[in-house]
Order: structure tokens, then C-alpha cells, then sequence
């Protein structure tokens, strides 16, 4: 049963980051914007987190905090060259996205070798610490999963999802990023900008993308290197079209994909397993990706408008 519980914790430590870039997936695809790009923003915030944190650990307790803050910064910022080339240039968003995508592994590597003189960041000591909560750790069941030697950055996850989904359907603002994204036209009859709209979209995605990186790295690592991100983007991707582009359908889709990913960690400990080469459980997040995708992308129908340019005479 203790190894149940430590997979479980694990699995919820591991989808964290495939949430939040997936929940940011959520707000670009809402307003009709296709972000692919979710992998190199990912690499972006990890980058910036933590060479932040390696400048910031020994001046403040808050550095983890101050780091994933500046991570989502840069992912921001970053994302802006999305929203301008697909927004006012009209490109093709995949080959936008694929670019960042492109551009991120080698950025990152040479600011690493400007900063710090090697192909990736220094070692950080002062980072997130795994924390068990008195009283509520002694809860049956919910206290182990959920309260003992567990980061602090999960609780950040599921408080997006509620946020991100009482933004998206109980506010005016989630009203307009919604029609933009199914009818770009009405919206604009109505006076919404939908430049706008698609704007904060694209930010957003980018702010939570580089926040998911930021959290990646900063409790899965010691450092940042290139293949620090590991493709984790495009599962949250996935995770966004397995989830039906819903807050809570991401959360079931980034837990499910976290437990497979953690499931090829621990299958050595199960013994009618054993027999099965290594390889198989390494392949197996990836290969459950694609089978979900193959399984349910028929059945998830996106925004209407997502990857279709903005076109104010086309009715």
C-alpha cells in the first residue's frame, strides 16, 4: 500500500507542470489561436527560473517563488512573437509555434553559455522542499496523498484549474475569449476587439506555459539543460485535446498522463511485470499519448475558429 501512496503523491508532482501548460493551451486555443508552442515556452520559463534561482537562493527564502514568477515573465514575453506573427501577420500558427519550438533548445543553451560558461545553469541547493502538513497529513487516505512530503507547487495546479475555469465560464471576459475563439465575426459586431482578446489569450498561455516549466524544473531537477522540458509541452498539448479543451477536462488528462509516466518509474517494483524489457515502460507515456489521441480526437471538437487568421471582410 505504501508504494501505492508514493505513486500516487508522485503522480500528482509530475502533473503539475502538463496542467498548468496545458490549462495556458486552453486560453490561446480559446480565443482561436493554436499555440504548439508550449514545449519551447516551457523551455523558456525553465531556463529563466533557474538562472533566476541560482542569482536569488542565497538573498531571500522566497527565491523558488520570485524565480517561477519571473519564469512566467519570459514566457510571456516570449509568446508575444507568436501572437504578433499569427495575430497581425496572419501566419500559419503551426509553423509559428514549431518555431519557438525550434528556437528554444538553442537560445536557451547559448544564454547558458553566456551566463555561466557551460551548456546549461549552474547547480541550485535552495530550491522547493517536499513538506508534510501537520494534522491534515493525518486525514485517511486524502492526508497521504495529498498532505504528506509533497510540494507546495500541486495546490498552485488545482487552484489554476478552479480560477481558469470560473474565468472562462462565469465571467464576461471568459464569455469573449469563448465566442472569439467560435466567432471571431460576432464578436467583433459586438465592439470586443478580437486582436485583443487574442492577445491576452496568447500572453496567458505563454505566462503559464513558462510557469509550468518554471515548476518543472525547479522540483524535478537541479539545474537547467536542454533536456530538462523533455517534451513534457507536447503532452500537455495532448492533454489539451484529450481533456476537450475544459479545465477539468485537463486536470483528468494531465493526472492520467502524469500516472503513466510515473506508472513506467515503478513497474520494476511490480513482479508480473519484471519480465517486460525497460524500453516498453520508457516508450509507454508516449505511446499512451498517441492512443488517446488516436482514440478521442475525433470525438473533441476544438474552437471553430482556432488556426483560422482573422478576417474582418470574410463572413
Amino acid at each position: 500500500m505504501e508504494t501505492v501512496y508514493s505513486m500516487l503523491v508522485s503522480t500528482l508532482i509530475l502533473s503539475t507542470p502538463i496542467i498548468i501548460a496545458s490549462l495556458g493551451g486552453l486560453f490561446s486555443e480559446r480565443s482561436g489561436v493554436v499555440n504548439i508552442a508550449l514545449d519551447g515556452l516551457m523551455m523558456f520559463g525553465g531556463f529563466s527560473a533557474a538562472t533566476a534561482i541560482v542569482f536569488l537562493e542565497n538573498s531571500t527564502s522566497l527565491a523558488p517563488w520570485w524565480a517561477l514568477i519571473i519564469g512566467m515573465i519570459v514566457g510571456a514575453l516570449v509568446s508575444i512573437i507568436h501572437a504578433y506573427l499569427s495575430i497581425d501577420l496572419n501566419a500559419d500558427q503551426i509553423i509559428s509555434g514549431t518555431a519557438i519550438n525550434l528556437l528554444a533548445p538553442g537560445i536557451t543553451i547559448y544564454l547558458a553559455q553566456i551566463i555561466f560558461g557551460q551548456q546549461r545553469t549552474e547547480t541550485f541547493t535552495h530550491s522547493f522542499r517536499k513538506t508534510t502538513y501537520p494534522v491534515l497529513s493525518d486525514i485517511p487516505v486524502i492526508g497521504d496523498i495529498f498532505f504528506k512530503n509533497i510540494y507546495p507547487t500541486v495546490y498552485v495546479a488545482f487552484i489554476l484549474v478552479v480560477v481558469s475555469w470560473f474565468i472562462v465560464y462565469k465571467t464576461p471576459f471568459g464569455l469573449r475569449l469563448r465566442a472569439t475563439g467560435e466567432n471571431p465575426h460576432a464578436v467583433d459586431s459586438m465592439g470586443v476587439s478580437v486582436r485583443k482578446m487574442r492577445y491576452i489569450g496568447v500572453i496567458v498561455s505563454g505566462a503559464l506555459a513558462g510557469l509550468g516549466g518554471g515548476i518543472l524544473v525547479l522540483t524535478q531537477d537541479t539545474q537547467y539543460t536542454v533536456i530538462s522540458i523533455g517534451g513534457t509541452g507536447f503532452i500537455a498539448l495532448a492533454a489539451l485535446v484529450f481533456g476537450r479543451w475544459k479545465p477539468s477536462g485537463v486536470l483528468a488528462a494531465g493526472l492520467f498522463f502524469g500516472f503513466s509516466r510515473i506508472f513506467s518509474i515503478y513497474s520494476n517494483t511490480f513482479s508480473f511485470l519484471k519480465g517486460l524489457p525497460n524500453e516498453f515502460f520508457f516508450a509507454l507515456p508516449y505511446v499512451l499519448t498517441i492512443i488517446a489521441l488516436v482514440l478521442f480526437s475525433r470525438q473533441s471538437v476544438g474552437p471553430k475558429a482556432a488556426g483560422e487568421p482573422y478576417d474582418k471582410g470574410k463572413r
